[in-house]
């Protein structure tokens, strides 16, 4: 597997030179996050490629597939190996995945991505507006999970505590899975906020658990479209995130019965939609 940090010099300055500090420079290496690329492919067919930090691809590929409903269980995917590739220095890349489906399973068609998929973007390579909708197979609209909002709150504090490559980067997004009493199940960091999430939401659908109807989706960042539809098609029934929504993202969870909770700093928080499963008292 790549590495997932690595070391540049950098030129460090503290203070302002000329000010009352005096100001002070150092040249010293600097850890900084892996950003390359990942190209997946189902039958030998290019399907993606995403920017994204190497480690966990095979929960990544397993969420990216989930998300866009081409599969709906670890048993839709027959075999998932890498491709042999090299770098300069000779070393393997390990930067390209080919997926088998499973017999019976529909290869993905018309609504394919063949772009690149940056670390920002999730859906920037889809060919269309009407392809930016993925539809669900699960039903959001029952009462539970049902979480007070102390135990809400303590959840940003417990997924930044476990953020190992973050401490030496800075440069990371995370997405975790919780119970609703707080309980962290599994957490994912990457360069790419989608790509956190498919990777955690990967790793539920390798372990079984989709659909997530008792989980909780928190993220680091804010909430988009497409991390509140990742959450949809997976049936997860809350997502929580520590900044702000869009517009089209609380549209979504309101449509769809998802609990969106924006603004998650400290013992407060905006509940945009799903307000039900937030307990008050």
């Amino acid at each position: 597997m790549g590495r997932v940090t690595a070391r540049r010099p950098v030129l460090r300055i503290t203070g302002a030179s000329g000010d009352a500090t005096g100001g002070a420079t150092v040249r010293r290496p600097d850890s900084l996050a892996v950003e390359e690329p990942l190209e997946i492919r189902i039958g030998g067919r290019s399907l993606s490629v995403t920017m994204r930090t190497p480690g966990d691809d095979i929960d990544l590929v397993h969420g990216f597939l989930l998300g866009e409903g081409i599969i709906g269980s670890a048993s839709d995917v027959s075999v998932i190996r890498y491709c042999d590739g090299v770098d300069a220095d000779g070393a393997n890349t390990y930067n390209v995945l080919d997926v088998a489906l499973a017999p019976g399973v529909p290869p993905p068609t018309g609504a394919d991505r063949q772009f690149l998929t940056t670390s920002a973007c999730g859906v920037c390579g889809k060919a269309s507006l009407e392809d930016v909708r993925v539809r669900s197979r699960y039903d959001l609209t029952g009462p539970d999970p049902v979480v007070t909002p102390s135990t809400l709150a303590s959840m940003p504090v417990t997924l930044r505590a476990r953020q190992r490559v973050f401490d030496s980067t800075g440069g990371l997004h995370a997405a975790g899975l919780f119970t609703a009493d707080g309980a962290l199940l599994a957490i994912r960091e990457d360069v790419g906020r989608h790509n956190a999430v498919d990777k955690v939401l990967g790793w539920a659908l390798t372990a079984d658990l989709v659909p997530l109807r008792e989980a909780i989706l928190v993220v680091s960042g804010r909430a988009s479209f497409e991390l509140v539809q990742k959450a949809v098609v997976a049936g997860v029934p809350v997502l929580a995130a520590v900044s702000a929504p869009s517009s089209l993202a609380v549209d979504l969870a309101t449509e769809s019965g998802l609990s969106l909770v924006g603004f998650l700093r400290g013992e407060t928080m905006n509940v945009y939609s799903g307000e039900a499963r937030i307990k008050l008292a």
